[in-house]
């Protein structure tokens, strides 16, 4: 299921994105898909309820294209599991949208890919296997002819229904997350203001020098740092009286 707009991943919507049934079953993908149940349908449905006959000279039921059960059986088979696939699909297919997980969706967007491509080839194969065992069929009157071509013709549709998906399939499978928008977040670094200059200018220390007049008696001069207190001796510690 192709989206138009917006981000996507793997050809659907982003999850929490919701769902739109209408959109849905307009989509290229999906109606593709309905015909190719359809055909796969057709074929095995027209083989299982015609495709086998009682010959006369035999009274066990034998395929219409030339008597090869096994032509009979091989596009049963591809039918039937055609048939199977289409649902599955569809269901996938409704269920991406609601997946969060790329990495899950482009593992179904891969099986769908592969699957797609081998069915694409094998319809081809089936119908150059019918077409080849009816055209050596003898006594055609005798066999139902409309059922035969109308297997014939559904299987060379399905070879082109089953094309398209495949060709879907590798659109998004290409397009994968590159048209996802996923915003990036940078935290911008604050801007400091400091208040100090950028440049600091060298700064010495310059020691006060204090000076004594020189009409002072040197008697009433003091010395810096002397101390006033007088000594105290030892045997003038008395101790307390409790």
């Amino acid at each position: 299921m192709a989206e138009n707009g917006g981000a996507s991943a793997y050809g659907a919507a982003l999850a929490g994105g919701g769902f739109d049934f209408y959109k849905f079953i307009r989509q290229p993908q999906t109606i593709v898909r309905v015909l190719s149940w359809v055909f796969a349908l057709v074929v095995f449905a027209c083989i299982t309820t015609e495709g086998y006959v009682n010959p006369p000279s035999s009274a066990q039921a034998k395929c219409i294209f030339n008597q090869s059960d096994s032509a009979c059986q091989y596009a049963v088979g591809i039918g039937v599991i055609a048939f199977l696939a289409c649902v599955g699909f569809l269901m996938l297919d409704i269920y991406i949208p609601f997946m969060s997980n790329a990495q899950d969706r482009k593992y179904i967007v891969m099986a769908d890919l592969g699957f797609s491509g081998a069915w694409t080839f094998l319809w081809f194969v089936c119908f150059c296997v019918l077409t080849s065992q009816w055209s050596h069929t003898l006594d055609v009157i005798a066999f139902p002819e409309d059922a035969a071509r109308a297997t014939i013709a559904f299987s060379f549709f399905s070879i082109a229904t089953w094309g398209i998906l495949t060709y879907f399939a590798l659109g998004r499978f290409r397009r994968g997350v590159d048209d996802v928008s996923i915003p990036t977040y940078t935290e911008t670094a604050p801007e400091i203001h400091t208040p100090y200059p950028p440049t600091y200018a060298p700064t010495t220390y310059t020691p006060t020098t204090y000076t004594y007049p020189s009409n002072v008696p040197e008697s009433q001069k003091q010395p810096p740092f002397t101390s006033n207190l007088p000594p105290q001796s030892d045997t003038s510690y008395l101790p307390p009286k409790y």
